[in-house]
């Protein structure tokens, strides 16, 4: 039991500090993306105006709040994926292609995993 709950926690850090390193690089290359394209948002139409609040903007807050509350930063960073999807498909009538928007928000899904096994061993001390 003890081994489990060892290799829970060895899991927890790893997901921690990957999704630590992994958002800070996701925020820096979506900031650089922007100013090297010159972002001009009254240029935006009602369904680009969606898609972006929910990739970058929704994916970015969550995981900036993630840096402090893993659960609930994960958790608008893979909710905010999700819309990004469903409006996409709804507007385009196709999901998004490519892997770009997946590996930008991975860090959402690696603060849940770390988030999940830090409740897990809050568990199993108490």
């Amino acid at each position: 039991m003890s081994e489990m709950i060892s290799d829970q926690r060895s899991l927890g850090r790893i997901a921690h500090w990957t999704a630590r390193a992994w958002s800070a690089a996701s925020l820096v290359l979506i900031a650089a993306f922007f100013v090297g394209e010159g972002f001009h948002p009254a240029r935006l139409s009602r369904s680009d105006l969606a898609l972006f609040l929910f990739f970058p903007v929704g994916v970015g807050v969550g995981m900036i709040v993630a840096w402090a509350k893993e659960g609930l930063g994960g958790g608008v960073t893979v909710a905010s994926l999700a819309g990004f999807y469903l409006v996409h498909l709804a507007a385009a009538g196709r999901p998004p292609s490519g892997w770009a928007f997946l590996a930008f928000s991975a860090p959402g899904f690696l603060f849940l995993l770390s988030w999940l096994c830090s409740r897990g061993r809050a568990r199993s001390d108490g």
